[in-house]
């Protein structure tokens, strides 16, 4: 099982980062000359996402040998409590990667009056979807890692 959701985090991880990084749209404004445009890179919060789930989806590749292990020798402790360290590392960098982007993509459906801020949303609306499965994906990578946690947690052997 362990391996099992550590492949569903992978493709999660590395799926919301491909989404969000080739998020782009461009709305022609009386002539092609004047344009707006929505990318990504238009926003530091998004460029933060795309890095940070990129190294989780990295790290859940690397850990795939680690998995093996343990599956093979399942009393072995050392593997597995390596695991669960970085296993909660990464789960906190995904968290806080998603949250973040989860609050730009908040105010881009909904805007900020105090802030001066309107919702883009109504304009970029493919944008808009590609940013918000992005995010969902992540949180579904962040559920796995939790799982794996506690999973490995409790397959851990009392000494």
């Amino acid at each position: 099982m362990d391996f099992i959701l550590r492949l569903g985090a992978i493709a999660s991880a590395l799926g919301a980062a491909a989404t969000m990084a080739t998020s782009d749209e461009t709305l022609p404004f009386f002539t092609q000359f004047f344009q707006f445009e929505a990318s990504y890179d238009s926003f530091s919060t998004f460029q933060f996402f795309v890095i940070a789930m990129a190294f989780v989806g990295g790290y859940l590749v690397l850990s795939l040998p680690f998995s093996i292990v343990t599956i093979i020798r399942p009393h072995a402790a050392g593997p597995r409590l390596f695991l669960i360290i970085l296993d909660t590392v990464f789960m906190t960098l995904a968290t806080s990667s998603g949250a973040a982007a989860a609050a730009i993509v908040y105010m881009a459906h909904n805007g900020n009056q105090d802030a001066n801020w309107l919702a883009i949303c109504n304009q970029f609306g493919d944008f808009c979807q590609q940013i918000s499965g992005a995010v969902v994906a992540s949180f579904v990578a962040v559920v796995l890692l939790v799982l794996l946690i506690v999973m490995s947690a409790v397959a851990l052997p009392n000494h």
